[in-house]
Parts: structure tokens; C-alpha cells; sequence
């Protein structure tokens, strides 16, 4: 299993930051490779289920996302299926009243038979660099926004 690790401060209230992450129909505008997503539906739990399309080293999956655990305003744990199975964990603290701390953490694995093993040190390294942007786009996201 591969383990990425990323953490932000986002300059805008820790509600704001929460009520967008939240949305699935955002995932496009800030989660790179992320090509759209669909069939939104909510939860018993307050959170969401929805099916997206996913690139990953110029191949297309389609996958499906659940929020298996989710707490307004502190976390969101996200289990994906399909062609990437994933553990995605967002975790938000207050760091400010205009302060947002998120960390990211996700635990996937990689299709080997897929895509080969040759490639895989290669996905690892892209994966990591996606999720550095990922984190970027939320934190540009509310620049400007207080």
C-alpha cells in the first residue's frame, strides 16, 4: 500500500474550506486528474457518494467515491473503488478564526497488473506530485476570499 502525506494552511475560515472539500461536484476544480464526476448522491452519515472519472499515467478509470466516515467541520474519510482503490483522510483544525489547518492522507494501491511493474515507481512519484498540487489549487482557491 502507498502512503502520501500532505499538509496546508488555507487562508479562510475552517467552515468555508470544509463546505467546499465536502462537495463532490468540486473535486474537478481542485484534484488534478480528476476529469468529472457524477451520480451524486447523500448519505444517512451527512456525507456523499458519487462515480468519477479518473487519468492516471494517461490511462482513464472509472472509479467510485464514499464517504465512509464523516464529522462536519473535523474530518472526512473517503474510500474509493474501482480502477484505484484509496483511503483518502481530510483532517480540518481552526488555526485562527481566518485560518484553516488541513492534512491530507491518502493510503492506495497501485494496479499493477495494470499498468506493470516497471511503471509503478513512476505512478508513485506523479501520485505524490498530484496531490501536491491538489493541495495548492484548495489553498489558491480561497486566496483573496476573506
Amino acid at each position: 500500500m502507498a502512503r502520501i502525506d500532505k499538509d496546508i494552511t488555507v487562508s479562510a475560515p475552517l467552515e468555508q474550506v470544509f463546505a467546499y472539500i465536502k462537495e463532490p461536484g468540486n473535486w474537478p476544480e481542485f484534484w488534478p486528474n480528476v476529469m468529472e464526476v457524477e451520480d451524486i448522491k447523500t448519505l444517512p452519515n451527512g456525507g456523499y457518494s458519487a462515480k468519477y472519472q479518473y487519468k492516471m499515467a494517461g490511462m482513464r478509470f472509472s472509479g467510485t467515491g464514499e464517504h465512509t466516515e464523516f464529522v462536519p467541520n473535523q474530518w472526512i474519510v473517503i474510500e474509493t473503488g474501482g480502477g484505484v482503490k484509496s483511503a483518502i483522510t481530510l483532517t480540518f483544525r481552526s488555526i485562527e478564526a481566518r485560518e484553516t489547518r488541513l492534512t491530507l492522507t491518502i493510503e492506495y494501491k497501485i494496479p499493477v497488473p495494470l499498468l506493470g511493474k516497471l511503471a509503478e515507481a513512476v505512478i508513485l512519484k506523479m501520485n505524490e506530485q498530484e496531490a501536491e498540487l491538489m493541495m495548492s489549487n484548495i489553498r489558491a482557491r480561497f486566496l483573496g476570499s476573506q
